[in-house]
C-alpha cells in the first residue's frame, strides 16, 4: 500500500506543476522517474511517450499509468494515473466555480504568455536529452532526421510518424541482420577454402 501512494504522490506532485501538457511533462518526468527515483530508463521513458502518442488519451496520462504499471501492476498504473490527473481536476474545478471569465483577465494572459516560453524551454532540454540516448547510430540519426523534416513540412499526425518510424526501424534492422549474415557465412566459406 505504501508503494501505491509513493506512486499517486509522486504523479499528483507532477500534475500540480505540470503546465503545457504531456511534452511540458517530459523533463519533470525525466528528473522524477528517471534520475530521482529509477523507476524506468530514459530508453523506457521515450518508449512510453511514443506508445502514448499512439494509444488514445491525454499523453501524460498514458505515460503515468504505463509507469504505475511497470512498477506495481494493474493497482500501480490506476495509482499513477489518479495521481496525475487529481491535481488538475482540483484545480479547474476550483476555477470554474469561483472565477468567470478567467482566460480574459489580464494577469492570466501574462502569465501564460510566460509559462508557454518556459515550457518550451523544458520541451527542448528533455528533447536534448532524450536525443542522447535515442539517436546511437547512422540509422536512428536517419530516422530522427526525416521525421523532424516531415514534421516540419507534413500537416499530419504523430501516430504516423511514429509508426513509421518503427517500420523503418524494423526493415532496416532485418536487412542489416541479412547482410550480416550473409557476411559471416561468405567469411566462412572463404576459410574452409
Amino acid at each position: 500500500m505504501k508503494e501505491l501512494l509513493d506512486l499517486f504522490l509522486t504523479f499528483a506532485r507532477m500534475g500540480a506543476v505540470t503546465f503545457g501538457g504531456g511534452y511540458a511533462m517530459l523533463p519533470i518526468l525525466q528528473r522524477e522517474v528517471v534520475e530521482k527515483r529509477h523507476w524506468v530508463t530514459n530508453e523506457e521513458l521515450t518508449d512510453y511517450y511514443a506508445i502514448g502518442q499512439c494509444t488514445p488519451g491525454i499523453i501524460a496520462v498514458n505515460t503515468a499509468t504505463f509507469i504505475g504499471n511497470k512498477q506495481r501492476g494493474v493497482a500501480g498504473g490506476i495509482a499513477a494515473t489518479l495521481g496525475i490527473v487529481f491535481p488538475s481536476l482540483v484545480i479547474i474545478s476550483v476555477i470554474t466555480a469561483f472565477i468567470s471569465n478567467f482566460a480574459e483577465l489580464a494577469v492570466v494572459r501574462n502569465a501564460f504568455a510566460g509559462i508557454r516560453v518556459c515550457v518550451f524551454v523544458l520541451i527542448l532540454n528533455a528533447v536534448i536529452k532524450l536525443s542522447k540516448s535515442s539517436v546511437k547510430d547512422t540509422l536512428t540519426l536517419i530516422i530522427c532526421l526525416l521525421v523532424l523534416a516531415g514534421a516540419v513540412i507534413l500537416d499530419v499526425s504523430p501516430i504516423v510518424f511514429v509508426v513509421a518510424a518503427g517500420i523503418i526501424g524494423i526493415v532496416a534492422k532485418v536487412l542489416i541482420h541479412k547482410d550480416q549474415a550473409g557476411s559471416t557465412e561468405q567469411e566462412e566459406e572463404e576459410v574452409r577454402s
